[in-house]
């Protein structure tokens, strides 16, 4: 299978400008590997190369947690994992330049061919790539073995699994890139080697530069050719710009095409996703050596303090989630299929922004986010704890993943760091180095770092561009409803800062319901329903809609995911502040709250529906409508007394009076002539306290 490097889908054809080329290979490597798990004893050869027998068939993406680190608190593997592949590599490729490129793998590897290491990596969420043609032999058999660890160790981040687990494996996909002697370079930081720039941005004009990096594998300098076009949508040559010069082999050479654009379609999120394509070509005597393609949306960003984020100078709101990445007995190891099924779930709920949390995650899912109109937080997994000793790692994958990323318009901002804390001297002073580090890289973006304690004043903050802030009110400090006084205290005493609120929510388990609700939870409890999350999302968006100061909210979480050294909630290794269950088969109440306040598909949902078992005769009904106000019959007797709640799709019915057993509840909207339903039972035995019995049922058998 061959693909043209960092492009979704087929290669279109540039008619009347270019001929669709195949300089570059890249061959997918993912098939007929075998892996062997650990612990293996300390003085067990590198390679693997006497170990004959126990080895197990496998496909990549492959991770060997995804079922330990997703059942049971702390019982997970985390140590060495070995994987073998025998390759002939043809007679062809002798005279060409080879390069293994992974994906991801967790966390630190190393890469042998026939016995001798040709790379090594430290991280588990970055791409990487190994030069191997000079250790291959052609037209034989060749051993491939590639050693990974994912051991939590002080000098990698992220250096626990406490907020997450670092899945073992190569779980994303491993790819063959074969190149000329002389090509772009596919070795710098396992980028693309091709870095567009733009600046002046607007609906009149715009200004883009497009630089090349290349190098030379001979011993001579060679004369070239380097062509960059700009395409339209279609295909259509925009602009082009050639240039000639030699190839030197004396190090990596850097060329630069200037476009000056007039009246340029704007990438304008959701609404408009517009791209252009950016070819880059290296050319020797009419002969193409080497091509690549980047996508180019042509937009500008601005944060504004106290009045919120600006696309192109209109206005956007920022209605964002948050996405760990890994599955269900998936683990981490997806396929595109998975990050597709997710990011329809996002667009259906009506988000217009992730935070893609806490790590780099695949190009591929970028990718996609500059083709739907996402605009998306990237960052690097430094997380909950310092060392002392990640401090080179930090700046290794804040480079790697902004030179990876650099070219996606939907990525607006640079994580640094989240809930990082003790040393506060050296937390702050390492987020200042990589926040200058990523300046350096990419003067264009913003950056961001989080603290959890809601303080301005900590010393961790104020390193960086904006400042994020994860706050859990009712969940694990004070009441709900003090996200208010909180808010309008910001706006008073820090007018100047641009805030972002970066995390806030609660945890759900489905199998647990109740009427009976406060305006706090001990998370501490095992006991957590959701109608206590469904209650906290109400409450906690109606406050962040009407506060600009806010300037981009997050949700916390998408999706639950695994945590595998805690249990939450009687499960465990799980956390269950998402929207949609681990196994992405059922959508909490929360989900259809966000969806009738940001989505413009229609929606009509009445909530607790999997709080079948009421606890009260006299009860309420509440019901989520962007299509109209709604009416709500109870065993076909319509209902009254209802109320606007938090937002104007909340509809709540009061002093609703249940029947004695079976009660059907339907809700009915007719708008434009057409009819949306939506119907569920409830049943009522008589008054009862399902949190109590759920906790007096804890106490005496250790779980429910």
């Amino acid at each position: 299978m061959k693909n043209n490097f960092f492009i979704v889908g087929a290669l279109i054809l540039l008619a009347g400008v270019f001929n669709r080329v195949n300089a570059r290979e890249v061959i997918s490597f993912n098939s007929d590997w075998e892996f062997k798990k650990g612990p293996f004893p300390k003085d067990a050869m590198q390679a693997a190369v006497k170990w004959c027998t126990d080895w197990q068939e496998v496909t990549l993406p492959h991770t060997w947690n995804a079922e330990d680190m997703q059942k049971k608190v702390s019982a997970f593997y985390e140590g060495m994992g070995y994987y073998r592949k025998i390759y002939v590599f043809p007679e062809n490729m002798k005279d060409k330049r080879l390069f293994l490129r992974f994906e991801g793998v967790g966390s630190c590897t190393e890469v042998y061919i026939n016995g001798y290491l040709v790379g090594t990596h430290k991280g588990a969420y970055s791409a990487f790539v190994c030069e191997i043609g000079s250790q291959v032999k052609f037209g034989e058999e060749n051993e491939v073995i590639v050693k990974a660890d994912n051991t939590a160790r002080p000098d990698v981040i992220p250096t626990n699994h406490i907020l997450f687990g670092v899945y073992g494996g190569i779980y994303r996909p491993v790819w063959l890139v074969v190149t000329e002697l002389c090509s772009i370079v596919a070795n710098d930081c396992a980028s693309s080697g091709v870095y567009i720039t733009q600046k002046d941005v607007s609906k009149q004009y715009a200004e883009v530069t497009v630089k090349v990096k290349m190098d030379n594998a001979t011993l001579t300098p060679v004369p070239l050719v380097l062509e960059n076009a700009i395409c339209d949508g279609s295909g259509k040559l925009v602009k082009k710009h050639s240039q000639a010069f030699e190839l030197t082999p004396q190090g990596v050479q850097t060329y630069s095409s200037q476009f000056k654009l007039s009246n340029p379609h704007l990438w304008q999120g959701r609404e408009d996703p517009y791209l252009y394509k950016v070819v880059s070509r290296l050319v020797q005597d009419g002969r193409v050596l080497d091509e690549i393609i980047q996508p180019l949306g042509l937009r500008k960003y601005e944060v504004v303090a106290g009045k919120g984020f600006f696309l192109n100078g209109k206005k956007y709101p920022m209605y964002g989630v948050t996405r760990h990445q890994d599955w269900w007995e998936l683990g981490s190891a997806l396929t595109n299929k998975e990050h597709d099924f997710d990011l329809a779930q996002i667009m259906d709920i009506g988000a217009t922004t992730v935070r893609f949390a806490h790590y780099q995650q695949s190009d591929y899912i970028y990718s996609r986010c500059d083709t739907l109109g996402l605009v998306i937080w990237a960052e690097i997994p430094f997380v909950n704890r310092v060392t002392g000793q990640e401090w080179e790692n930090a700046h290794q994958q804040m480079r790697e993943l902004i030179r990876q990323s650099f070219n996606h318009p939907s990525i607006y901002v640079w994580g640094i760091h989240n809930e990082v804390y003790h040393p506060h001297g050296y937390t702050a002073a390492l987020t200042q180095s990589v926040h200058d580090l990523c300046k350096l890289e990419d003067p264009d973006r913003y950056t961001i770092s989080v603290n959890g304690y809601g303080n301005v004043d900590h010393p961790v903050n104020q390193n960086a561009d904006i400042q994020g802030m994860n706050r859990y009110f009712g969940w694990y400090e004070k009441k709900m409803q003090d996200i208010k006084p909180w808010v309008e205290k910001m706006e008073k005493e820090y007018p100047w800062q641009r805030l972002m609120l970066t995390e806030y929510g609660a945890d759900a388990n489905i199998a647990h319901q109740t009427e009976i609700l406060r305006d706090a939870l001990n998370w501490m409890s095992p006991f957590y329903p959701e109608t206590f999350q469904t209650k906290t999302h109400e409450y906690q968006w109606s406050v962040i809609a009407q506060h600009p100061y806010i300037t981009a909210s997050y949700l916390w979480n998408m999706f639950d995911f695994a945590v595998p050294t805690s249990k939450r909630g009687s499960v465990d290794a799980r956390n269950m502040k998402g929207m949609m269950t681990f196994d992405r088969k059922i959508k909490k109440d929360s989900y259809f709250w966000y969806k009738a306040n940001w989505s413009k598909e229609p929606v009509l949902y009445m909530t607790q529906r999997r709080n079948m078992l009421r606890e009260k005769k006299e009860t309420s009904v509440t019901v989520y409508s962007n299509i109209g106000t709604p009416k709500v019959y109870l065993n076909g007797r319509e209902l009254s007394g209802i109320r606007k709640g938090y937002t104007d799709v909340h509809y709540v019915f009061e002093k609703v009076l249940l029947n004695d057993g079976r009660n059907v509840l339907r809700a009915v909207v007719i708008r434009q002539g057409k009819e949306y339903m939506d119907e569920m039972e409830w049943e009522y035995r008589g008054e009862c306290s399902r949190e109590s019995d759920f906790l007096e049922y804890e106490k005496e058998h250790g779980s429910w």
